[in-house]
């Protein structure tokens, strides 16, 4: 079992880097093997809705997005965290998930789901809804804590001393590494993954696609 954090801050050691290190530590302390992956600094190309990905099953760009979505299999679970930014993720993890959702939506199906941010004061929620709007939008159950996934600070230091939000750190990574072990005790007795319907894509224009 292993779980992919993905760091969208700009800042490889910031604020969000220090609520992700707080779930990671609790996953391998309960047995989850995880990876962490930093965006870095570089812009992100977001997606142009050219299609090549409906063919190959990943986007055309030779980039992080692909790698990821190459390697999509490898992992259980996915903990996405970013700063806020105006009420709003980071532009470059905006781009990074648009993309990796698009290509890859049906493979995503089945994986836990669970986001972090972190904010100096306010736009924590907003940019926890947008988060998890990936999740829902994916057959990804969603992992929740004892609050909303967020810690407050300027600093990471600030954040060290965010003592409500890390215990809210580890309590979701305690229910992640729960509800891992469940799934995969339920696979090896058996039992299966639902089996979809064909996917239906309709919009009030009923008769283009009757």
């Amino acid at each position: 079992m292993k779980v992919l954090l993905i760091n969208g801050s700009p800042n490889q050691t910031g604020c969000t880097y220090t609520a992700l290190h707080e779930v990671e530590t609790t996953l391998q302390a309960n047995g989850i093997e995880t990876e962490l992956l930093y965006l870095g600094k570089k812009p992100i190309a977001g997606c142009i809705a050219c299609g090549a990905c409906m063919n190959t099953g990943h986007c055309f760009r030779d980039d992080l997005v692909q790698e990821i979505q190459k390697r999509l299999d490898e992992f259980d679970a996915i903990v996405i965290g970013s700063p806020v930014y105006y009420s709003a993720p980071t532009g470059q993890l905006v781009s990074f998930l648009n993309r990796l959702f698009f290509a890859t939506e049906n493979r995503m199906a089945g994986k836990l789901g669970a986001s972090v941010v972190s904010c100096r004061r306010g736009g924590a929620s907003a940019t926890f809804e947008q988060l998890n709007q990936y999740f829902t939008i994916a057959n990804m159950p969603i992992v929740a804590s004892q609050y909303w996934n967020s810690v407050h600070g300027f600093t990471p230091d600030d954040v060290r001393k965010d003592k409500e939000g890390l215990q809210t750190m580890r309590i979701l990574g305690q229910n992640m590494a729960w509800l891992l072990k469940c799934i995969e005790s339920g696979r090896k007795n058996g039992v299966r993954k639902p089996e979809y319907e064909p996917r239906m894509r309709t919009h009030f224009i009923q008769d283009k696609y009757e």
